[in-house]
């Protein structure tokens, strides 16, 4: 069952007046899976997937598969490639290079959000390097052809040796991109096109918007290179199974594992985490509870995104495969700020503590187990791995993976003989 909630606090849409305060009109939504997560917890259950697959081991080291899922996943599908805040006014621009087609993308001076092929459209060259920053202007360093940040070529060095150049005809290759509710998508392909009721659907769209993530204000990044394939990086946020065991010392001490509540959205999926702090929430009236407090959302945004929401950020994860090797990949995190906690330097610099913490989590815990599971899988003496029937998270991804490629889907079976 799909349920949708904004997110509580000061700013949130659709919210409605109460002399108690300030509810969202979907507070009851969030009561619901509330309940549910409290309900689990307390009879020792969680979500079943109805029973178990097995993901054969070829699917993290196949050079063609790999092939393949580079110009489906990447270069044939829309991208994210960060969130509004990255290009916070007039003259900012970003860049990415984690893709076939090295992007560069611009707040114009009309604010508009625009992205193009990162080349000199002379000689090819890469036009700009850095991966942030502000400007209006963009010089080739090969011949210095110049460009505006709306992608008009605006000048180039002794035109009248050079020959008559269509300057109209001769700006940046345009990329398809869209802008919304806080999210900035671009397509790799300037043939492509970005639907994102379609990718995303109406209810995940809806619910993404409700999350205010406009608003933010970016914090940092941090990037780590890991010996794994990308799809083991993904199935490392699929399940809280193994918080207690990996995490005992970290993460466990916050949440509870192998609790969760779970949704599908067409390809893509919300998780909730559980926060130990349902514990006191149980005790106060249901008017003061507050899915922000009870969980964690995390949203998989198919192909290969984590987006992790809570009352006073977001975090941003996404993993890129290594182009020349199935067995490694790039991760991405970035860590962003609601303007509250972001005007205050103590509460920022905290904020950006616990980030960089969270980080080394993930880079330490989860991809060092993640990169012996890719040893594992480089031997080709295990023939395949096990998704239980509490891991539903990973039975969606890769059927969802594997309905993409045209292949078919993993069984589900009774046992586990």
């Amino acid at each position: 069952m799909r349920r949708s909630f904004p997110r509580l606090g000061p700013g949130a849409q659709g919210e409605q007046k109460s002399g108690k305060g300030s509810k969202t009109v979907h507070h009851a939504e969030q009561v619901a899976q509330i309940k549910t997560m409290l309900a689990r917890l307390d009879s020792g259950i969680t979500v079943d997937a109805g029973g178990f697959r097995r993901n054969p081991s070829w699917v993290y080291t196949d050079p063609e598969l790999a092939e393949r899922e580079q110009e489906v996943f990447f270069a044939g599908h829309p991208q994210l490639v960060g969130l509004s805040c990255d290009l916070p006014g007039p003259g900012t621009f970003l860049t990415t290079f984690d893709l076939k087609t090295a992007i560069l993308a611009t707040r114009s001076q009309d604010g508009k959000f625009r992205a193009f092929v990162n080349s000199c459209r002379h000689r090819g060259a890469i036009l700009e390097e850095r991966e942030r920053g502000s400007e209006r202007r963009f010089s080739c360093p090969f011949h210095q052809w110049t460009y505006a940040d709306d992608g008009a070529l605006v000048a180039l060095p002794k035109e009248e040796h050079f020959g008559d150049v269509d300057r109209s005809c001769n700006g940046l290759i345009q990329l398809p991109s869209v802008e919304r509710d806080g999210l900035l998508w671009v397509h790799p392909d300037p043939a492509g096109s970005i639907d994102l009721e379609e990718q995303l659907g109406t209810d995940l769209c809806a619910e993404l918007a409700s999350w205010n993530l406009g608003e933010l204000v970016y914090l940092g990044q941090d990037r780590y290179e890991v010996a794994c394939n990308w799809k083991l990086a993904m199935d490392t946020f699929g399940e809280t199974y193994h918080f207690p065991v990996l995490h005992r010392d970290t993460l466990n001490h916050h949440f509870h594992g192998n609790v969760q509540c779970y949704d599908t959205f067409g390809r893509n999926h919300r998780m909730l985490l559980c926060r130990r702090e349902i514990d006191e929430m149980r005790h106060l009236p249901e008017d003061d509870w507050d899915i922000t407090v009870a969980t964690l959302p995390v949203y998989w945004l198919f192909p290969n995104i984590q987006l992790m929401p809570f009352e006073a950020g977001v975090y941003l994860v996404r993993a890129y495969p290594d182009p020349e090797q199935p067995g490694a990949h790039c991760s991405r995190i970035d860590f962003y700020l609601r303007p509250g906690p972001a005007a205050n330097a103590e509460a920022a610099d905290l904020f950006a503590m616990v980030g960089t913490r969270f980080g080394e989590i993930i880079r330490d815990e989860d991809y060092a187990v993640s990169a012996s599971q890719q040893r594992s899988a480089d031997s080709g003496t295990l023939p395949s791995l096990l998704f239980g029937r509490n891991e539903p998270a990973l039975h969606h991804y890769h059927n969802t993976y594997r309905s993409m490629l045209g292949m078919d889907p993993l069984p589900l079976l009774d046992s586990a003989g």
